[in-house]
């Protein structure tokens, strides 16, 4: 289950999310040193990582699976579904569209 948010300035989308997390703006997600994002809530936290990918005209998300475990469709459906809520809420005006594959595809790692 990729992400795909169609834009033409896929850096500063991804710079000035990042940026929102800084800010404490968003409050729910977090980014390691590597990049990558998890899901903050204590429900959550830790049980799998999204990371981004600059591609041309699109910023892709591709989700990350915890060392030895595999991704349940509950934690991949949250992850997904409040990650774009999230980018919708705090970046909307750098992006045109929002997108996310049903199956794993690209870089996703689930089991």
């Amino acid at each position: 289950m990729a992400l795909y948010f169609i834009t033409d300035t896929p850096d500063k989308l991804l710079t000035d999310y990042k940026k929102a997390i800084d800010d404490g703006k968003v409050d729910t997600w977090s980014y390691d040193k590597d990049g990558d994002f998890t899901h903050t809530p204590t429900q959550w936290k830790n049980l799998a990582w999204l990371r981004p990918k600059i591609e041309a005209g699109k910023l892709a998300v591709f989700i990350l699976k915890p060392q030895d475990k595999k991704i349940s469709a509950e934690v991949y459906a949250v992850y997904h579904g409040r990650f774009i809520e999230s980018m919708v809420r705090h970046c909307d005006k750098l992006f045109s569209r929002g997108i996310a594959t049903s199956m794993p595809e690209g870089s996703d790692q689930v089991g």
